[in-house]
């Protein structure tokens, strides 16, 4: 389960209503939606949420460091309340479901000094990709 609700309440963000559905859509584990499967959750719970305010929100997230935004493959982008905490991503390639992974060791440390060009590394995004089970059985 993400703890987004409690990091935003310990950061003081002003909790409106719509903020607060927001959250609580992209509350758990695996949460990948995009801004309109957000908008159409939020809407179950709070009829009057706009669109618009749904994007406002989700561009404040991303802009605190609440939410990552997930981008595979020129899909929509998708929006990640695990934040902070280190994972990689598994996407399938058919259906687009994407998964939260934590592989052993350190993704930082294999690139050789020599392949770094003098650069400090401060993070790396490794997608892993292949077809869900449900994808892989149609097949």
């Amino acid at each position: 389960m993400s703890d987004l609700l409690e990091r935003l309440r310990n950061r003081g963000w002003r909790l409106t209503a719509q903020r607060r559905v927001v959250a609580q859509v992209l509350d758990g584990d695996h949460i990948h939606y995009t801004a309109d499967e957000i908008h159409a959750r939020a809407v179950e719970m709070l009829p009057e949420i706009s669109r618009a305010t749904v994007y406002n929100t989700l561009g404040e997230l991303v802009s605190l460091g609440e939410v990552i935004e997930v981008s595979t493959d020129g899909r929509a982008k998708r929006y990640d309340p695990n934040a902070h905490h280190a994972h990689q991503h598994l996407v399938c390639q058919s259906c687009g479901t994407i998964r939260d992974v934590h592989p052993t060791g350190d993704p930082l440390a294999s690139l050789p000094d020599a392949e770094r060009y003098g650069f400090t590394l401060s993070g790396v995004e490794v997608t892993f990709r292949g077809l869900c089970p449900g994808c892989a059985q149609a097949q």
